[in-house]
């Protein structure tokens, strides 16, 4: 028995959610599921790893019939990391009834896709623009839908997707059911559900974006140029979790992943240019604890369901407190221990300023002292483990130093050789 009994779901589905160890509903998933199961429009709103997906995942398992080879349900969301873990969600509730579900992104061959959609499949996860290229070559159609999901919606106006969804909505059926969730509801957002959504029940959990309550969250300032060496030795005590590092622009990212991993780091960089081959293997990576440090920009600040991101560093700003929130959103996730660390350069501090006056929550800046006091006690808790931190401490003093452009840093005890010379860790040019 689980709390999940309350709601009408086939014992095929309930056997999945007891596979997947989910038993629970989210305050989300207690409030919305009634009425996306019986078939009504919703919109959604609630902060990341709120527990969204099941929300609509389960009612489109649910309503599709599997006699019919056609798409009955399609889940549009802005990056292919989301895609693919929304993909992967579904996939596991409809494996026991054999429903074909399909990925449709970029950065891979349109010709598996194309062969899949033309063989018939029952749902649809994917990204706006692969999916209207499918529309416009004649290899999908949606006039049998009969789900139609906008996740994270907000993101999607950001990126420039909204004429892109509109064409999709265009070729749908209009007897769909039409669910839209967002962390939050600008103009484009509230016009999509105005004109396409009838008599929508709306659900708000946490709808104000506001810094993860349980999320202890540092702010240093470190002298000018001093990041990097404040970076490494976050690094060299590290937490027993994987650590995600975010930068600003994707060719400061792949740099400072370089350099990182020149030293001898355990790094990978997730970035726009990436293939998504490329970015499978660094997120399988990254999963599996072989890869505990990944460095990205803001793609993996929304939709990056990863359970033991243990620490947040945000290396350099983002443009709105919105993404400074969903960076730090995660870690923390599902109410887990987790902690965020924000650098700050005197040249962050007009940014800064306009961040906090965005933010419902003010952050205490600290003096960075230094790799001697890595963590100040006062904000994060110490966690002296981690294969860096112990070997932080085995390092010998005489152990040879690394020139970084704010001051010197140990490079880390596994790589015992003297890397070979690439220049020192510096700051990313944009």
């Amino acid at each position: 028995m689980t709390d999940f009994d309350q709601f009408p779901l086939r014992p095929a589905t309930r056997a999945a959610l007891a596979a997947m160890a989910v038993s629970t509903p989210t305050p989300i998933q207690s409030a919305a599921l009634p009425d996306m199961l019986a078939g009504r429009d919703v919109i959604g709103q609630a902060r990341t790893g709120s527990g969204k997906t099941l929300v609509f995942a389960l009612p489109l398992v649910e309503r599709i019939d599997e006699r019919r080879h056609e798409c009955q349900a399609l889940v549009l969301v802005p990056t292919r990391e989301l895609a693919t873990q929304v993909a992967g969600v579904v996939q596991a509730l409809a494996a026991s009834r054999r429903l074909e579900v399909l990925l449709l992104v970029g950065g891979v061959s349109a010709l598996p896709q194309q062969q899949a959609l033309r063989r018939g499949v029952h749902a649809i996860v994917g990204t706006p623009g692969r999916v209207l290229d499918h529309i416009r070559q004649g290899n999908a159609r949606l006039d049998r839908l009969r789900l139609l999901v906008l996740d994270e919606a907000d993101e999607m106006l950001d990126r420039g997707f909204a004429p892109d969804v509109e064409r999709i909505i265009a070729a749908t059926s209009p007897a769909r059911q039409t669910a839209l969730f967002s962390a939050t509801v600008p103009a484009w957002v509230e016009a999509v559900a105005a004109k396409h959504l009838r008599q929508p029940l709306t659900v708000r959990v946490d709808a104000v974006e506001q810094p993860v309550a349980h999320v202890p969250h540092a702010v240093y300032d470190v002298p000018a140029g001093g990041k990097p060496d404040a970076l490494r030795a976050l690094l060299d005590a590290s937490s027993e979790g994987a650590t995600l590092v975010f930068g600003r622009t994707k060719h400061g990212v792949k740099r400072l992943a370089k350099q990182l991993a020149a030293l001898g780091y355990p790094v990978a960089a997730l970035q726009g240019n990436l293939s998504q081959n490329a970015r499978d293997r660094v997120m399988a990576d990254f999963r599996s604890g072989a890869t505990p440090i990944l460095i990205a920009t803001n793609v993996a600040a929304r939709g990056l369901d990863v359970d033991h991101v243990e620490r947040v560093i945000n290396f350099e700003l983002p443009e709105t407190a919105a993404l400074l929130t969903h960076r730090v959103g995660r870690t923390g996730r599902m109410d887990r221990a987790g902690e965020a660390i924000t650098l700050l350069a005197p040249e962050d501090e007009p940014k800064w300023r306009m961040l906090m006056r965005e933010l419902p929550r003010q952050l205490v800046r600290r003096p960075w002292r230094g790799r001697h006091a890595v963590v100040d006690a006062a904000a994060l808790p110490a966690r002296p483990s981690d294969r860096h931190a112990a070997a932080a401490v085995a390092r010998p003093a005489a152990a040879a130093a690394t020139p970084l452009a704010g001051g010197t840093m140990p490079s880390p005890a596994r790589r015992r050789r003297r890397p070979r010379r690439r220049g020192p860790l510096a700051l990313p040019r944009s």
